[in-house]
């Protein structure tokens, strides 16, 4: 009963204007399906392979998102069926997304990942590499996706003002390419740690895995 709990207390927490994505990597399909029947409809996952598994063996109203770094001969995989990708980090990313989107006869929403914490292990776009690719003619011509807004990682740290700097950096950037890039309604920022700070910066879309799931096994 906790999965279920903890989905409608975040539920109840985030209100109906706050997109709760449930980070249900190296979770089985139990544990997604407790999620599911406690009203969730929303899960991220960070491995292809690991989603495509769980979307062939769970209902199909639930809202596929990919939350890992995606390496670009695997996004065939997912075309069929995902609804959001978060952390698209190049131009080259989006033409193959864009390609396997045409091939299952879908458009594609996906997030431009924009690199605001210092650690080198975080991958990402700066906001100038951004907005060169959203006003790109080669962007302009793909038309089986769909940019509709931004996601960011801020340091994994406990001072919370620098992890509110970032957040409200990231929001800052999204404010300033929305003036050009009209359907922009996502600013996916905030995890289980962080996403307090990042409600109040701003965001309308927070990744929560382990407070919801509990800690992972990654053997």
């Amino acid at each position: 009963m906790e999965i279920s709990e903890n989905i409608k207390r975040y539920q109840d927490e985030l209100g109906e204007n706050i997109t709760l994505v449930a980070i249900s990597k190296t979770k089985p399909t139990s544990d997604l399906l407790e999620a599911y029947q406690a009203g969730q409809r929303v899960f991220g996952e960070n491995k292809i392979q690991e989603m495509a598994e769980k979307w062939e063996n769970l209902p199909r109203d639930i809202q596929w998102h990919m939350v890992g770094h995606v390496q670009r001969n695997k996004v065939k995989y997912m075309a069929p069926f995902v609804s959001l990708i978060h952390a698209v980090d190049s131009l080259k990313l989006l033409k193959e997304i864009d390609k396997e989107a045409k091939k299952n006869e879908r458009t594609i929403s996906c997030l431009l990942q924009i690199k605001i914490a210092e650690e080198e292990s975080k991958f990402g776009l700066d906001a100038d590499e951004a907005r060169e690719i959203l006003a790109s003619e080669e962007f302009q011509e793909l038309k089986n996706i769909k940019v509709i807004g931004l996601m960011g990682m801020a340091t994994f740290s406990d001072d919370e003002a620098k992890v509110r700097g970032e957040f409200d950096y990231l929001k800052s950037v999204y404010d300033d390419l929305k003036k050009k890039q009209p359907q922009f309604e996502v600013l996916s920022m905030g995890m289980s740690g962080d996403y307090k700070i990042a409600v109040t910066c701003g965001s309308n879309m927070v990744r929560i895995g382990s407070a919801i799931f509990g800690e992972r096994n990654y053997n």
